[in-house]
This record gives structure tokens, sequence and C-alpha cells, in this order.
């Protein structure tokens, strides 16, 4: 089901997102390495970043927002962003009641914010575009970990800059633990059986600098790249223990849906959706992530020999096929041999414990204004953005149904990936059918095809204040496919 549907919706896109229609020079079709000796490069692993100690004067984390270059063509570097690096940044670690404090650098020539996608955290500390931080600024965050145990991350969120911040390199993982995750049986041991993975594609010019752009079919359908990457490099191979490893999956695209496979079609377990653990292990051969979207799965090489080798598979929608990396088993054995077959209890939201129920529709145009690059051409209910209006507002501790509707022009057939701030959800129905059940876990960015229609219930405490939802292909959230909901004090009038 997974490969027929996607591959029904490849077969729509291939007619308006073909590669390489961009009116620019010819983006570069090289690899990190030359094109003959591909997984010859490690794996790089991002460096974790948490607290040390205990003292409640312990220092904030650190991260510094900075111009850099990059190596993915062993031709020479490429310009780029990074936090506390040259691309992407550190895995922010910490655990469920930890007071976190973090001070945010901006050492570039523009504004910038940095959101903690699926973090839920006061409006003040949520880093969408409000938050922002001028060039030459430091912003310090303070917040109390307030959720379970998920495999969340960071990125920038600043108007209309969020895709060219992104794509030149600003992205990192933001993994929270509690004592019900560590009390399980799961590989735990950073970079050895407990890996992350960012994957991404990029384009490029001959020059090796970024071929980002926005022309009109660039904002219409994302900017896809031919050249995928995994935590900023092309093709790299890891060793993996035998035994049961563990592959934290963030599909870090700007607008790219991935489907996921491995060579032979050998089978994994998906334990672990957008806001944490799935109550069972589900059994899989491939996996669609869209924009934004995580997933943590376990892959058993128990059964392996050493240096036996396997491949990640990435497709994209629009007809790309990658070898995104080799994973390369070795004489290690893995500290996890057997499978979990029980994860977390999770209470579901229901239909009968809403409040209220709302609608919206991700509408796409097409026709004379389209052509001028005018008019509403990505919307939420008719609207684009308005920092100065406030779309919904949601009493604190209200339980409510958002009804998602991708209403897509005839001649325009766009997926979109809607993601709320501040809250996870359960999705109630997808087209009207209960939700897979790799869809019934805790979810903060849903997938849309073109006419799909996504029924989600989300429960929102704790906080006050305004929050973002959008479409996560970045270039229909930075031309305006965007809202805000504020969620107000029970006895404010609504």
């Amino acid at each position: 089901m997974i490969r027929r549907d996607f591959i029904k919706h490849s077969a729509a896109a291939l007619g308006i997102a073909a590669l390489g229609k961009y009116g620019l020079s010819a983006p570069v079709m090289a690899s990190t390495v030359p094109p003959d000796t591909p997984f010859t490069l490690r794996l790089p692993i991002p460096p974790l970043l948490e607290k040390s100690g205990t003292s409640a004067e312990v220092a904030p984390l650190s991260l510094i927002v900075k111009k850099d270059q990059h190596e993915f063509f062993s031709s020479g570097p490429t310009e780029t962003l990074g936090y506390n690096g040259s691309f992407l940044g550190p895995t922010i670690r910490v655990h469920n009641g930890e007071n976190v404090r973090i001070q945010v650098d901006n050492t570039i020539d523009q504004v910038t914010t940095v959101h903690w996608h699926g973090l839920h955290v006061p409006a003040r500390w949520d880093g969408g575009p409000h938050q922002v931080i001028e060039p030459g600024e430091i912003w310090k965050p303070e917040f109390t970990i307030n959720q379970q145990a998920a495999t969340l991350w960071y990125h920038p969120h600043a108007m209309g800059l969020t895709g060219e911040h992104v794509y030149r390199g600003l992205a990192g993982m933001f993994i929270i633990e509690d004592e019900y995750s560590q009390s399980l049986a799961l590989p735990r041991n950073y970079g050895v059986d407990d890996i992350p993975l960012v994957i991404q594609d990029r384009r490029f010019y001959e020059d090796r600098s970024f071929a980002y752009v926005r022309s009109m079919h660039d904002v219409m359908h994302g900017v896809l790249g031919n050249f995928l990457i995994v935590n900023g490099m092309s093709k790299p191979f890891a060793e993996v223990p035998r035994g049961i490893v563990r592959l934290r999956i963030l599909n870090g695209s700007n607008a790219s849906i991935y489907r996921i496979y491995l060579s032979d079609d050998q089978p994994f377990q998906v334990i672990a959706s957008d806001g944490g653990f799935l109550e069972k292990p589900v059994g899989l051969q491939e996996l669609v992530l869209s924009a934004g979207e995580r997933a943590e799965i376990l892959v058993d090489f128990g059964e392996a020999s050493a240096d036996d080798r396997l491949r990640l598979m990435v497709d994209q929608y629009n007809g790309n096929t990658h070898e995104a990396m080799e994973l390369r088993v070795s004489g290690d054995k893995a500290e996890q041999r057997t499978l979990v077959t029980e994860l977390r209890e999770q209470p579901q939201l229901v239909e009968s414990d809403a409040d209220r129920t709302r609608n919206f529709a991700m509408e796409t145009m097409s026709g004379r204004g389209m052509g001028m690059m005018g008019g509403n051409r990505l919307s939420i209910n008719g609207k684009k953005m308005d920092m100065n209006r406030i779309d919904e507002k949601i009493p604190l501790g209200s339980t409510e149904i958002w009804e998602l509707e991708n209403r897509s022009a005839s001649m325009m057939q766009l997926p979109h990936s809607m993601h709320l701030h501040d809250v996870q959800f359960n999705i109630l129905e997808r087209n009207g059918q209960p939700p897979v059940p790799i869809e019934a876990g805790r979810k903060d960015t849903v997938l849309l095809w073109p006419n799909d229609k996504v029924r989600l219930i989300a429960r929102f405490l704790d906080y006050t204040g305004v929050y973002m939802y959008h479409c996560h292909m970045l270039e229909h959230e930075d031309d305006g496919m965007m809202g805000q909901f504020e969620v107000v004090d029970n006895n404010m009038k609504i």
C-alpha cells in the first residue's frame, strides 16, 4: 500500500516537478567522493550537546549561528551555515523534567530564530517568527522539559527566510529521554547502535555553491535536489554492531517526500513517530516521511556476518532514487540482541473529548494570477500569513479536532505537510479511515497528498501565547502558507 500510493503520487508529480527545469545553470551531479568509489567516507555523527553536572549554575548550552564552509565535493568547499560548525548542528539531549538553559549567538548578517520543532514550551521560547534574533544579538531561552521521550529537531523560523537558512545548513536533532525510555531494552549507545540520520537533498551550481532560488516553480514545488546527503555527507558508510541497531531518522529536507527502505527489502521495526514511542513495534519494509517528520526504527543485524553490507535507500516523490548510505556490519556484538515487543501505552484522545472542531483548507491556486506570481497561490482558508493577525483563539485546557483538507486546484496537484507548534496530536481519520499503525502515535507533522482529508485531535495545555501552524514544505511556509493560533486563559472571551 505504501509503495503503490507513493508511486501513484510520484508519477503525478513527475509531470510538473521534474528536476532540472529551474532556469539555472546546470546543477552539479557529482558525489562527495569520485562516483566510482562511494561509501568510502564514514558517516559523520553530530556531537552531543547536553547538560553536565548537577549544579543549578551549570553553564547554558551554547549554539553559535555562523557562516562557514563545508566540503560536499572533493574539488573544494561550499559556503554554508551551521550551528557550532560548518553544517547542521549538535544533537541536543535532555531529560524530561530538566530545566534547560540555552544561549544562541547570531553571528551572521541576517535575522534568524531557533524553533524547537515538536517541543512543548512557553510561547515566548517557541522560536517562531516572533522571537527574532538580530545580527550580533544573543537569545537566552530557558524552559523545563515537559513531555515524554521523543526524537525532535530544531531549525530557523524567521519570516521568509526559513527555507534558505535550513537549506544552507541550520538544523539539528533534539532528543528527550525519560525514566521510562531508559528502562526499555533498546539501543542507546549514541553514534554506535543508536544513530541519528538527518536526510536532506540539495542541488548545486557548477562552482559548488547551493542552487537555492525562489522561482515560481520552486515556490510551488519546493526546492527539490538531485543530490542526497546524510548528516551532511553524500553516500557515507556507518559500521554497526551485530544485533539490534536503532536509527533515528529525520526528513530534514525543505520539501521532499521520501520513501525509505533497505536494500533487498530487509524488514525493520518502527518504534516511534514524531512525538514518542508507539505502543508496539510495527514491522515494515518501507516508510514514507514528509518534510519535518521523524521516525525511529530498529534493524536486526543479529544473523549478519562481519562485513555484511546493507544499503539505506531513499526514493524522492519526484522520481529520483538514491543509495543514501551503507550500513556495514562490524565484528562487535551489540548490547541489545532481541527485539522489544511492547513499548509504551499511549492513551488516545477520542472524538468525544473534543470541545470544538475547526476546519483548515490548504489551498493551491492556478490560473492567470499564478502566471504573474500574484494572488494567494498558497494559502490556508484563503488567507496568507499576517504577523499582526491571530487566526484562531483556543482556550487553555481545551481539546479540539482540526479537520485538514488539501484542496488543490485541478491543474496544480501539490502535496502539503501540516505542522502544529506547541502540541502533539493524534490522527483520528485519514480519508474516512482510521490511521495506519505508524500514524497512530503522537504526531506534530502530517502529510496530506492532493485531495487528502485528515482529522486530528489535540489538547492545549500548560501555556498561553501565540504559536504557528503551517505547511512544512518550507517554500510554501515562506510564501505565506501559515497561520497563528493564540492559546488564551479560560476566562478570556474567544
